[in-house]
This record gives C-alpha cells, sequence and structure tokens, in this order.
C-alpha cells in the first residue's frame, strides 16, 4: 500500500467507516536520517485516530531509533512491517525477508517494544514458503516478547498476491490457548459477505483490508452496514464516485504536490470506475494527464456521460 495509504486516501476511509488505519510503510533507515519522503509518512490528522504508524527495517539499532521518532508523532499503535513480500524490502532482510530468521524477527520486534511506550503491533505472513508456514509459532513468540495484536496476511512470501490467500492457518492461531492477543484476519476480503463469512469461520477478532479499497473508500460502510442489516447496500452513483475522486485528487495534490499528486493518483482510477460500460477511453486520459486541469475537465465529462446514459436507459 506504499503511495495508496496516505492522508488523502485515508480521509476517506474514515469517511466511509474503517475503524483503524495504518500509514504506510516508512523505512526506518530514511527516518533516521530525515529523509524527507520518510517523514512525510508521519503526517496523521486528528480525524484519522486512532491510527497506527507503521514502520519497516532490518537492523537492531535503527529499529530502536526509529521507534523514538515515531512516539514523538504520538500514534495509537507501532506497527511493524514483517509481511511486505517486495524484492527491494526482502533483500535487505526486510519486511517478509525476516520470515527466513525468525530469531531475528523475536530479538529485533523486542527491541522494539522495550524502545517505545506505545502499543506495538505486527502485520506479517504465514511464512516465507510453503515449507517454513511457522506463523504459530511466530505468534506465541510475539505475543511472548510483548506485541499487543498481530495481523496476518494468508499467504507465504513466495507466493506474493498470487492464488487465494489460505485463512485456515489464522483460525488455528485463534483456537491456540496460549494465544490471547487479537488476530486480525488479512487477504482478499473484497466484499461485505466475505468479510463476514471468514470473521465467522475463523474466529479473528478483525478484518483488514488493503488493495480492495484501493479507489473503493466505500468497501468499509458496505460491510458495516451489511453486519448490522443482512444487506447489500446500493453501489455508490456515478455522482459519488467522481466528487469522491476529486475531492481525493484534490487532497493528493495539496499534500504532495503537483506532479506527485497527479502521478500517485493513477492507480486509483480503474477501481473508481470499475464496470462501466466503455469507461477505458476516459481512463486512458486520466492516466496519461500531466496536469491537474485536464483531469478534472475529464471527469466531469465522464460523469456527464455516465449520467446521460443512465437517463437513456431509463
Amino acid at each position: 500500500m506504499e503511495d495508496v495509504s496516505d492522508p488523502p486516501f485515508r480521509a476517506l476511509c474514515k469517511e466511509n467507516g474503517c475503524d483503524m488505519m495504518y500509514t504506510e510503510f516508512i523505512s526506518v533507515e530514511g527516518l533516521i536520517r530525515d529523509a524527507t519522503k520518510s517523514l512525510q509518512k508521519l503526517d496523521i490528522y486528528d480525524y484519522e485516530r486512532p491510527i497506527g504508524i507503521q514502520i519497516f527495517g532490518a537492523e537492531l539499532d535503527s529499529m530502536m531509533r526509529a521507534a523514538e521518532i515515531v512516539e514523538e508523532a504520538q500514534p495509537e499503535v507501532l506497527d511493524i512491517n514483517f509481511g511486505c513480500p517486495v524484492k527491494k524490502v526482502v533483500c535487505k532482510m526486510a519486511g517478509a525477508g525476516i520470515l527466513q530468521d525468525l530469531d531475528r524477527m523475536v530479538k529485533l520486534t523486542k527491541a522494539v517494544v522495550d524502545s517505545t511506550n506505545l502499543p506495538v503491533t505486527v502485520k506479517t505472513r504465514l511464512g516465507w514458503d510453503d515449507n517454513t508456514k511457522f506463523i504459530e509459532e511466530v505468534a506465541e513468540r510475539l505475543q511472548d516478547v510483548g506485541i499487543k495484536a498481530l495481523s496476518i496476511h494468508g499467504r507465504t512470501r513466495k507466493q506474493m498476491y498470487k492464488g487465494e490467500a489460505d485463512w485456515t492457518l489464522i483460525g488455528k492461531i485463534k483456537e491456540n490457548p496460549r494465544v490471547h492477543i487479537p488476530i486480525i484476519g488479512n487477504g482478499d476480503i473484497d466484499s461485505p459477505q466475505k468479510a463476514v463469512e471468514y470473521k465467522n469461520r475463523y474466529g479473528v477478532d478483525g478484518i483488514m483490508i488493503g488493495r480492495a479499497s484501493i479507489g473503493n473508500p466505500w468497501i468499509f460502510r458496505e460491510i458495516k452496514h451489511y453486519v448490522k442489516t443482512g444487506e447489500r447496500l446500493a453501489p455508490p452513483t456515478i455522482d459519488e464516485r467522481v466528487d469522491t475522486c476529486k475531492r481525493h485528487l484534490e487532497f493528493s495534490l495539496k499534500w504532495k504536490g503537483e506532479r506527485l499528486g497527479v502521478v500517485e493518483m493513477r492507480r486509483h482510477y480503474t477501481n473508481y470506475f470499475r464496470g462501466f460500460r466503455d469507461v477505458k477511453k476516459f481512463r486512458s486520459l486520466l492516466v496519461t494527464e500531466d496536469s491537474p486541469a485536464p483531469i478534472f475537465e475529464t471527469l466531469e465529462i465522464l460523469r456527464e456521460h455516465y449520467n446521460r446514459e443512465l437517463v437513456t436507459a431509463l
């Protein structure tokens, strides 16, 4: 979720009912060296709370120093990312790379817990590959050194995001009498029905949603409505989609500046307008324009087109 779960995006998720959010993951090496991009990711707003700041790294001293910096930003939680499968992170033994050395994983976690007064949580995966799914051992050992909750993505690092997430071991951890910290399940939750089904089937304390929320912040209100009523909400109208997309872009421009604000919004447009007939011609314009004005204009043309099409259909 790097360059995705930033303040502009989080604002929309919060409005739509997300209970707990995390920042983009932040390099501890960037933090301790005052890298501009890393420091900017510490930006949190009161309306986002409760919120966790997520860090990743592999060096003991760097993790401890970064924990002190994070504490100054005053989030509710400090989260350690031991789950990112991206090669440039893994090759440094950070993210999911640490799953190749569980003793070091535990040592790093204990060091962070001992370095801060903030509650420390961890996000990880089932294991490095199919032969190393030691997540039950990981849950017990990390709990023993003081973490307050564990989020588990139901894939190994080798799987990346391929295949179907396996929640079986996540459910097994919930059945383990030794484990008493909250367990949050993650992976492939893309509908209200699936969120409720998986929570009930595997007994998790919470559901974490990442990719399914990109360009779709409404998924949180849809899940809450389904939990409360057992009924699905009507999908957002084209007007709501356009209005939300425009607000997202406006905040991105304000927070990131024009160049990055334009470029990093591109990954959201497909999902904002997924399922609309012949939307490709509009999407092509949205992802190739380099300045804001033509993008806002295209969004208004898109709105008019699909509203007119709806009237014609009626």
